[in-house]
């Protein structure tokens, strides 16, 4: 297989489904406990870490973006975190929907051009934009889906290390 920043569209979207998959055993989890699904997404690793809702939206969020950032094209507007079930599927499927548009061509030869990002009110450092794709982006998004796993786990989710999987190989 060929890599190029354009491989980092695919993965992406297979980690777009891995989310999805782990959201619905998290929503079927709390369901068979006597809830609504819907308090899954509340659920904390830890009391001071972030829910599973912020997980799933930096997941949903950070696949758009970075790749955008690197093709030179608009970033998508952001979803919040605010979204029950129903609305993480939706801005899943849009997710896909807008990496399925983006084509090769516009990553090709982009690999040095310098990106300039401000991140929060910490730094706002220049790189390579494949450095900021392969290295930065894709590291981001799987710490979140691994919290996301992980919070799911710490709640007695039936998970297991092939439903890291589920998007696709």
């Amino acid at each position: 297989m060929h890599v190029s920043l354009f491989t980092f569209v695919e993965l992406y979207t297979r980690v777009l489904g891995t989310t999805q998959h782990l959201l619905d055993k998290g929503a079927e989890h709390a369901r068979a406990q006597g809830g609504t699904g819907e308090e899954a997404l509340d659920w904390r690793l830890i009391g001071d870490m972030n829910p599973a809702r912020f997980q799933a939206m930096v997941v949903i969020n950070f696949t758009r973006a970075w790749p955008a950032r690197v093709a030179g094209v608009e970033v998508p507007e952001a979803i919040t975190q605010d979204l029950d079930l129903a609305g993480f599927k939706a801005a899943i499927t849009d997710a896909k929907a807008y990496l399925a548009a983006l084509k090769p061509e516009q990553f090709e030869g982009r690999d040095e051009v310098p990106l300039t990002v401000k991140i929060g009110d910490i730094m706002e450092p220049t790189m390579p934009a494949g450095q900021w794709l392969a290295v930065f982006a894709t590291t981001n998004i799987m710490f979140h889906l691994s919290t996301l796993y992980g919070i799911f786990r710490a709640q007695g989710v039936k998970i297991g290390k092939p439903d890291m999987f589920a998007g696709g190989l």
